[in-house]
């Protein structure tokens, strides 16, 4: 299309540093306007028709509003990578202007990666797990104070009591005193911040149950059909969801693989080749959920009560991919650790070779269910 324009943007939290790059012209800073609805507007009429812009801004902290906003107005946005923004060696300058004047150059040249852009539904979801995550880990922290606490002071359970059980904490309650009040309160405080934080992880997921009944058809089977495979119930199962979206959207496993960040950086040249450790330059939370879900592989093949429970709604297909799964998982679990390497090397291996069968059978159903996501949304 010709008097195309790229517009780069450097959004902040209360300004944005606008620049446009002409085709085949130059690159020009437009300056800073307010992060406003408002001032965004007036930006896209100044520059003129919705259809003519190409606009682009890093991922960052302020979320995907102005993608939203900018989409309402009829504008092609994209939000890229901001790890994979190409930077010059020796660039030691760095200003809001620099910055969005780099990012409409090298949008007008085609070098930036953009970032999958969830819908409301996928958003809202992914902001109740990340909300119950959360939850979990000031639930492991408040823990920690209280049991230190009370290790510091030499109070221990009966023999046989485990701990965080009702048995433990009515113990706590019951049986633990303190001779000066400063440390009274101390332990009522501590006792207070693991009671509090149980309520409100049981509160999330009941939320979470809640909103899986509301989700589109497709969102729903895709949920069901992952929690037939070992080690992945519901809330794994959902927690993927949120992360990654539609699952056909990547064309090959390996390509959801990369996307966990759970592949082996490389640093060859000629005829070297050399490679260490996974990247890590993906998303977090998917590699964290399945390398736990991976752990459930170290043991043989075998479908129990809970996993037979699970996969009783699931066709007939789904259930054989999720038997394939544990039957190959298994062999890796095995083959790697008789290698020498280390349980941890092992699972994450395990884990990164688990997307695939996510994968696999999160196209199969999505491919059955025939609703696209968005319009079922």
């Amino acid at each position: 299309m010709r008097n195309v324009r790229f517009v780069g943007l450097d959004v902040h939290a209360e300004t944005i540093a606008v620049a446009v790059a002409e085709v085949g012209g130059e690159v020009r800073s437009l300056g800073v306007i307010p992060n406003r609805a408002e001032s965004v507007g007036r930006l896209i009429r100044k520059l003129g028709k919705p259809e003519q812009l190409r606009v682009c801004y890093e991922a960052g902290p302020t979320g995907y509003v102005l993608y939203w906003q900018l989409s309402e107005l009829g504008v092609k946005c994209e939000v890229v990578a901001p790890t994979l923004v190409p930077v010059k060696a020796g660039d030691r300058v760095k200003t809001d202007r620099r910055d969005a004047e780099k990012l409409a150059r090298n949008y007008r040249a085609g070098d930036l990666t953009a970032v999958w852009v969830p819908d409301a539904a996928h958003e809202a979801l992914r902001d109740l797990v990340r909300a119950r995550l959360a939850a979990k880990r000031d639930q492991l922290r408040a823990r920690h104070r209280l049991g230190k606490f009370l290790l510091r002071h030499g109070r221990r359970a009966p023999e046989g009591t485990r701990a965080w059980t009702d048995k433990y904490l009515q113990w706590v309650k019951a049986q633990v005193h303190f001779a000066h009040r400063a440390q009274e309160v101390t332990l009522s405080d501590y006792l207070h911040e693991v009671e509090h934080s149980a309520e409100r992880i049981r509160r999330l997921e009941r939320s979470i149950d809640e909103a899986i009944e509301t989700l589109p058809v497709k969102m729903r089977a895709v949920i069901e059909a992952l929690e037939s495979l070992r080690g992945i119930a519901q809330l794994s199962a959902v927690s993927i969801m949120a992360e990654v979206g539609e699952l056909s959207r990547f064309e090959h496993p390996r390509q959801l693989m990369g996307y966990s960040g759970a592949v082996s950086r490389e640093h060859s040249s000629g005829p070297h080749i050399r490679r260490g450790a996974i990247s890590k330059a993906g998303n977090a939370h998917l590699r964290r959920i399945v390398v736990e879900a991976a752990w459930a592989y170290r043991h043989r093949p075998a479908v129990g009560k809970t996993l037979a429970a699970r996969q009783r709604h699931s066709s007939a297909a789904v259930t054989a991919l999720a038997w394939k799964a544990q039957q190959r998982l298994h062999q890796r679990y095995a083959r790697l650790m008789a290698r020498g390497k280390s349980k941890q090397q092992t699972v994450t291996a395990v884990g990164r070779e688990l997307l695939g069968f996510i994968w696999a059978i999160g196209v199969h159903v999505e491919q059955e269910v025939k609703v696209p996501l968005r319009q079922a949304a």
